[in-house]
């Protein structure tokens, strides 16, 4: 069992925009902050859904065919082999949780190097 973790906290220890924090591990899934402001590149997961939740702030998901509006407290799940660019007007926070070793921009020549700010273990993380 390990402590709780404090989410302000964890982003209160870094400024980047678009460079996800792993915060925690889960079932072979990083659990992830971020902050994020301005327009990320467009891309597609895969082999992977991409699951969004808005801690703070507001969220654009822009698809193909239609745009995804998200206020704090709200998620989007967009499913795998979808491409989309998430976008903020002004900082916004948010919650990823995604298998561990997942490119945030599909591609591992392009994307940010995850970086862990806690180890704690959830589940039957290996």
């Amino acid at each position: 069992m390990t402590d709780a973790i404090n989410l302000a906290e964890k982003l209160a220890t870094f400024d980047q925009h678009w460079s996800p924090r792993t915060i925690a591990l889960f079932n072979g899934h990083d659990v992830m902050v971020v902050k994020v402001q301005g327009e990320f590149t467009w891309h597609s997961h895969p082999d992977t859904d991409d699951f969004f939740f808005v801690l703070e702030g507001e969220l654009v998901i822009e698809l193909r065919d239609r745009t995804i509006n998200l206020k704090a407290g709200e998620m989007f799940i967009v499913p795998k082999g979808v491409e989309h660019r998430p976008v903020a007007q002004y900082e916004a926070h948010l919650l990823l949780i995604e298998p561990t070793g997942t490119p945030n921009t599909g591609d591992r020549e392009t994307a940010a190097e995850r970086q862990i700010i806690a180890t704690h273990r959830q589940g039957n993380s290996a």
